[in-house]
């Protein structure tokens, strides 16, 4: 393997989300050390303390802008949807990088902690659920609010331990995520992933985070920083894992990794095989696309609403160990 070799891997491109019915309405959110988040939410007309708002945490250096047609999907079927960016990703990206502190565990005890309050108050009265995607699943462990959360449905969840990975691309994988992109980083000040079509720009605590992996989080750059005393018990959620099994990063080990810190909800783990939807391949990013909306949305849809799978959901329940 050479570097153009790894450079060329096109697994992190994602798609530009298509125009949607209802377009989310832009606000700004304060965290709690004073940074300024931005997002989108979709809010019915009438207020419903019945009716669940839904936060969307996006993948690392995703903008929440590729999950707009998911949020619209929810908000159609009855849901209130916030969205939002992480310190410095998209829409709560300041001027530089350089020098921004942010890291996995800001971004979960900080940004999402600021949108469950955000939820809390402008729905007051309403159900919370959360949708999480790899990362982002993790990030709803992170916030000290998560007794709020009623359901909570991951996507690829985890939190990158490269012996994880999927043993086709594992090596791969490491040499991209765990030796070039701390590289660049180290030359840049933060990691220029538009130039290199390998996701959004991002800061460099980011990527410390990610790149000296280790199998626990706590023992992470950020996570040392909390003492080990990490809020995912807090989290009594119904909760719904599902995982791609052409997903080099959501493998069975990983996402069975994370979901043991949610040692405090009910935890399903859900597989699914592309063929068991007629797909040959969907991958790590692909789930959020509008061209699953009839076959892999319903199910995360379902949980949302009913805290249960539907008899006829396609894949098939991991035993818990």
């Amino acid at each position: 393997m050479n570097l153009q070799d790894t450079l060329a891997q096109p697994s992190t491109q994602i798609e530009l989300p298509l125009p949607i019915s209802a377009p989310g309405e832009p606000f700004k959110e304060s965290a709690a050390d004073g940074f300024i988040l931005g997002g989108f939410s979709w809010r019915h007309a009438s207020r419903d303390t019945a009716r669940a708002v839904v936060i969307i945490n996006a993948a690392t250096s995703v903008r929440c802008r590729h999950y707009s047609r998911f949020a619209d999907y929810l908000f159609a079927n009855g849901f209130d949807v916030i969205t939002y960016d992480y310190r410095g990703i998209g829409e709560s990206r300041p001027a530089s990088l350089k020098g921004l502190q942010a890291s996995w565990t800001d971004w979960g005890a900080l940004d999402f902690e600021a949108m469950l309050k955000r939820a809390q108050r402008e729905f007051s009265g309403q159900p919370i659920d959360v949708v999480g995607h790899s990362f982002g699943g993790c990030a709803a462990g992170l916030g000290a609010s998560g007794h709020l959360i009623r359901r909570l449905v991951t996507v690829g969840a985890q939190f990158a331990y490269w012996r994880d990975y999927a043993p086709a691309q594992r090596w791969r994988m490491l040499a991209k995520w765990h030796v070039l992109m701390p590289l660049v980083t180290m030359i840049y000040g933060y990691f220029p992933g538009k130039r290199l079509g390998w996701l959004e720009d991002t800061p460099a605590g980011v990527v410390r985070d990610w790149s000296l992996s280790t199998a626990r989080y706590e023992k992470r750059a950020s996570g040392r920083a909390i003492n080990g005393q990490l809020p995912f018990t807090a989290v009594n959620a119904q909760t719904l894992a599902i995982s791609l099994s052409d997903d080099p990063y959501g493998t069975i080990a990983a996402i069975e990794r994370l979901l043991g810190y949610f040692s405090g909800s009910q935890n399903t783990h859900w597989r699914i095989e592309p063929q068991d939807i007629g797909e040959e391949e969907v991958g790590h990013f692909a789930f959020f696309r509008s061209a699953y909306q009839a076959t892999l949305w319903p199910i995360a849809l379902s949980w949302l609403q009913n805290g249960e799978l539907a008899p006829d959901t396609p894949g098939r329940r991991v035993p818990r160990s």
